[in-house]
This record gives structure tokens, C-alpha cells and sequence, in this order.
């Protein structure tokens, strides 16, 4: 299970802990097959904990409640998510730039994109 994927999960359950594992898979664009074990790897890691719902007629239904351990890897994650992300952020705008200036040196007629 790959670290975006796993920031993803995390991401999605603690936003809404009553998300069904097929509402997940879509969510996360995968497979149920790979949902389901992607959850299953979350909770051998603590990450995660599966609850059923009290209230819920469906006793298949289940509450994935992000555990301390969860919420304090979500954190960490979370900060390598967004460093990633912004160095990719940084590339593709030097790329854009210098690709503009080409551009502009060829005599194209580039609008500017802000």
C-alpha cells in the first residue's frame, strides 16, 4: 500500500468514518478487492478501527474510526504529502515558464495563465 494511497484512506475515513468500503473505492478510484485490503492493512497497523453502528439496521455496517496512532500518521503523512506536492508544483511552473518563453522567442502569441 503506497504512502498516497494510505494518506488517501486516512484522509477519506476521517472526513466521514460511515463511508461503506464500495463509497470508499469510489472515493479513492480502486478496486473494492483493493479497498478492503487496504483497510484491512490499516487496521493490522493500528491505523485504523472498524465499529459497527449501533444505530444501523445493516449489520454488516461498520464506523472506521481513525485511531490515535491513525490520526497521529495522518499528521505525518500529511506534511510529506504536501512537500511532495509542492515541489511537484514548483517543477511544473518552471516547466510552464520556460516552455511560455519559448513560445514568446518564436513569435507565438501565448496568453498568459495565472
Amino acid at each position: 500500500m503506497t504512502e498516497d494511497l494510505t494518506f488517501q484512506a486516512l484522509r477519506q475515513l476521517q472526513a466521514n468514518p460511515r463511508l461503506s468500503q464500495r463509497q470508499l473505492a469510489r472515493a479513492l478510484g480502486i478496486s473494492l478487492g483493493k479497498t478492503n485490503y487496504c483497510l484491512r492493512a490499516l487496521i493490522a497497523r493500528g491505523l485504523v478501527k472498524a465499529e459497527h453502528f449501533r444505530t444501523s439496521k445493516n449489520k454488516l455496517a461498520y464506523a472506521y474510526l481513525l485511531t490515535p496512532e491513525g490520526i497521529d500518521a495522518k499528521a505525518r503523512i500529511t506534511v510529506r504529502f504536501l512537500k511532495r506536492k509542492q515541489a511537484e508544483y514548483d517543477a511544473l511552473k518552471l516547466e510552464l515558464e520556460q516552455l511560455l518563453a519559448e513560445a514568446q522567442a518564436e513569435g507565438l502569441d501565448i496568453p498568459q495563465c495565472d
